[in-house]
């Protein structure tokens, strides 16, 4: 696996050196920026402007509870002040504490994109796949347009119903899975690394809209009508 994004929160301590992660091949950072309606990771914003010194990509996440929905999109939004180059999360995973729904998931994105004027993306593995069929069409498709950073460790990528394809895919964790396991310049022993498929270009253009879909065989009806008129 090569990897291409790292994830971080304040649980990775220690002196991180952006630069020589950026040597090291990878092209983004997602950071925890939240949790809940109130949690602020204390070290986002100095390292935010770490990473982009070192010309990363950067990205924030917010780890979901059940409480409520506008107040953590409020929380999050506070937290990560999302410039138009910042992606953002809903890290939609296991939650003993405080659980969110996948209703809530839904609504949590809705009203992000509210927010933020531009859809955010969603990462999670056993969760998403063991809810994802519990909601009707319409919601069901409004999570499904999203870009799915998936998490799976292991030597394959399992998709939820509803995704023909992940964006990102968290490969290992905590030492977990596939190596590598570490990336230079974060310290720790077994960090939350991520893969992609395609080069730094198409990610910094995905980073933070809908990845292209890819133009179907003859160039589609679309196409073919626009011929007709010289426009294709």
């Amino acid at each position: 696996m090569i990897p291409r994004v790292v994830d971080i929160s304040h649980h990775n301590s220690g002196k991180f050196d952006f630069a020589a992660v950026a040597k090291a091949g990878v092209w983004g950072v997602i950071h925890k920026a939240s949790q809940g309606r109130s949690y602020v990771d204390p070290t986002y914003a100095d390292r935010r402007n770490a990473a982009r010194n070192a010309s990363l990509l950067w990205g924030a996440y917010h780890f979901n509870t059940g409480e409520s929905v506008t107040a953590q999109v409020d929380n999050f939004m506070k937290a990560a002040k999302p410039d138009a180059s910042t992606l953002m999360v809903l890290d939609f995973e296991d939650n003993p504490a405080s659980q969110m729904s996948i209703q809530q998931a839904v609504e949590f994105l809705r009203t992000l994109e509210i927010r933020l004027g531009r859809k955010g993306a969603i990462y999670g593995g056993n969760r998403i796949k063991e809810n994802v069929g519990k909601l009707n069409a319409s919601d069901r498709a409004y999570l499904t347009s999203h870009k799915l950073w998936l998490c799976q460790y292991g030597p394959k990528a399992v998709m939820p119903a509803g995704w023909s394809k992940y964006w990102l895919w968290q490969f290992t964790g905590d030492g977990i899975g596939p190596t590598p396991h570490n990336v230079a310049g974060i310290p720790g022993n077994g960090i939350d690394i991520n893969t992609y498929d395609g080069t730094r270009e198409q990610l910094t253009a995905e980073w933070t809209s809908r990845p292209a879909l890819p133009a179907p065989p003859g160039g589609g009806l679309v196409s073919s009508i626009l011929s007709l008129f010289g426009k294709a």
